[in-house]
């Protein structure tokens, strides 16, 4: 991978690290290219049973690179916004479907883009200074990225108009209160090693009944309680399958502790 995307695999876990800590990782062509590239081989990668995304610096990431921006406004370019359909559209469905637990440390600011990155993950780590932004509206635009589906998710339709329409930051408390952070650790510090400890969990656990449980939410969300239980009985067919089903039902009955190995 690139420079501005670090890629590290150890123990089933896969690291994406935004490395423009400079700029506060903020998303030009170049990383978005890269994290569509590496989330796409992850989805298909048997090896890798948790992701980690995180920020390099001071801040988690800060959404697109408004410089960059700018010179596609400048260039006469008839789309200035292609990159929403070319680049964040598939980063977020890459997220939002990914077969398999998606954990964000979420350290410093995340705005624009980069909170609806944070938001996509299953899980968020974050600490004193973290905070999210909505900031779409406060460069007059509306929102991407999956902004529009995840928020409401999280934190209701009233709260995300307000998050979306006012654009104010949220800081750490609040955003734990919404349900916008998984967990709040009491030093920025201990947001990567806590989040590398939940990604290990999830590592070890049950990949597939992990990935079936992602998609029966995604349909519980927002279809009819039919399609709901179709889902659920589609998902029990596919982990029930699994090695990992049987060996944990036998350990179970033998009052032993399951090893789960994701297949």
């Amino acid at each position: 991978m690139s420079d501005v995307l670090l890629v590290e695999r150890a123990d089933g876990i896969a690291t994406l690290t935004l490395n423009r800590p400079d700029s506060l990782n903020s998303l030009d062509v170049g990383l978005k290219e890269a994290l569509r590239e590496a989330l796409g081989e992850l989805a298909t990668d048997d090896s890798c049973r948790a992701v980690l995304l995180t920020g390099a610096g001071r801040a988690f990431c800060v959404g697109q690179d408004l410089r960059q921006h700018v010179e596609t406004l400048e260039s006469g370019n008839s789309d200035p916004l292609s990159t929403v359909r070319e680049h964040y559209n598939p980063v977020a469905t890459l997220l939002a479907e990914m077969p398999k637990p998606v954990v964000a440390a979420v350290r410093g600011m995340a705005a624009g883009a980069g909170a609806s990155l944070a938001m996509l993950a299953d899980f968020r780590i974050g600490g004193p200074r973290t905070g999210f932004l909505m900031a779409f509206a406060n460069v007059g635009l509306a929102g991407d990225t999956g902004a529009s589906w995840v928020l409401p998710r999280l934190v209701g339709h009233a709260k995300a108009t307000e998050l979306m329409m006012l654009a104010e930051p949220i800081g750490a408390a609040e955003a734990l209160r919404l349900g916008l952070l998984t967990k709040l650790v009491d030093d920025d510090e201990e947001i990567l090693p806590a989040a590398r400890a939940l990604a290990a969990r999830l590592a070890g656990g049950p990949t597939v009944a992990y990935a079936q449980i992602k998609r029966q939410l995604r349909i519980g969300g927002t279809g009819a309680l039919a399609e709901a239980l179709e889902a659920e009985y589609e998902a029990q067919k596919i982990s029930g399958a699994t090695a990992d089903h049987r060996n944990a039902t036998y350990a179970f009955v033998r009052k032993e502790r399951p090893t789960f190995e994701g297949r």
